[in-house]
């Protein structure tokens, strides 16, 4: 799964940085990317939800702490 969501995220900002901690039942995602340098918080965050919306939706993935960063 990690490595599905890292590649969705890349196909869409290609200069992010995933780093994964925990397992599926407590994973965490920190993403680092230039793109959120003119972003909010909030949107940063509803960006990466929004890449990963099928896979929640399609219960793949039910839960994701996330931090984002900007480089």
């Amino acid at each position: 799964m990690k490595e599905k969501i890292e590649n969705i995220i890349k196909k869409n900002i290609p200069d992010a940085v995933c780093e994964f901690k925990g397992d599926s039942c407590n994973l965490k995602l920190q993403v680092s990317s230039e793109i959120f340098s003119t972003m909010t918080l909030i949107n940063q965050h509803r960006t990466i939800m929004n890449l990963l919306d099928d896979e929640f939706k399609s219960g793949e993935l039910h839960a994701l702490s996330l931090e984002t960063i900007v480089i």
